[in-house]
């Protein structure tokens, strides 16, 4: 058995362009999906967050809207139930990359608070592309791989190929003209080579390490491909 690490946003909100701070988090599924795959596949997960804070769920995550109705929300609140790393997560200053075969990132508008600008979490996603260990990111998660900059001020991911919740899908949400700043458009302003798909339908980018998934629908197929690196 391995341990993977979750590395998860602390913040439960996120700050629009005329101030307000909009209620958010990690987004449920992205955590849940996973978790039950590495944990079924026999792993470890250490839950880790800037400043070792509980993460919080974003609420809409936990609505039958999102999880195909009343069912759907309820095993997903039994699943947040029974993830007791959630409620014990450590510090990003804690984390030894070399503990961990994997690293993973779920996502939820949380990371555009804090993860997009935290030197610790940054840091971590440069040594773990360095390392060669399988990292995945999905969603809003890549919002994380803005940080990550390296000695010269480049992004370690410049060049990469990459997925990540899209402008178009931001749109669709209704969430885009109010943002400060759009997800796509910044990581393609960094130097990644972002590929989209279509709207809320799964689609994964591999390339090298890295395994990126563009939305909720993804984290499924995002966790297969790290399980099938770990193997």
């Amino acid at each position: 058995m391995s341990k993977i690490l979750f590395v998860m946003t602390g913040a439960d909100h996120w700050t629009l362009a005329d101030g307000t701070e909009h209620p958010s988090g990690y987004w449920a599924e992205e955590a849940v999906t996973p978790y039950e795959a590495f944990t079924a596949a026999g792993h470890q997960v250490v839950v880790a967050t800037p400043g070792g804070v509980v993460p919080t769920v974003d609420r809409g995550s936990l609505s039958p809207e999102a999880n195909g109705g009343p069912e759907g929300a309820a095993r997903i609140e039994r699943a947040l139930a029974a993830m007791p790393e959630l409620r014990q997560p450590i510090g990003l200053d804690e984390v030894k990359l070399d503990e961990y075969a994997a690293v993973f990132y779920p996502g939820g508008h949380g990371p555009m608070e804090d993860l997009s600008a935290d030197p610790e979490s940054g840091r971590l996603l440069v040594d773990a592309l360095a390392s060669g260990r399988p990292l995945g990111v999905v969603c809003h998660g890549p919002a994380a791989l803005l940080a990550a900059v390296t000695a010269d001020g480049t992004n370690a991911f410049a060049g990469y190929r990459a997925t990540a919740f899209s402008n178009t899908e931001e749109t669709l949400a209704g969430l885009a003209e109010r943002a400060k700043w759009l997800l796509e458009t910044r990581l393609v302003e960094a130097g990644v080579d972002v590929r989209t798909g279509e709207p809320w339908a799964p689609h994964v980018v591999v390339d090298r390490n890295l395994v990126t998934g563009q939305n909720p629908a993804s984290s499924a197929p995002v966790a297969a491909e790290l399980l099938g690196k770990l193997a």
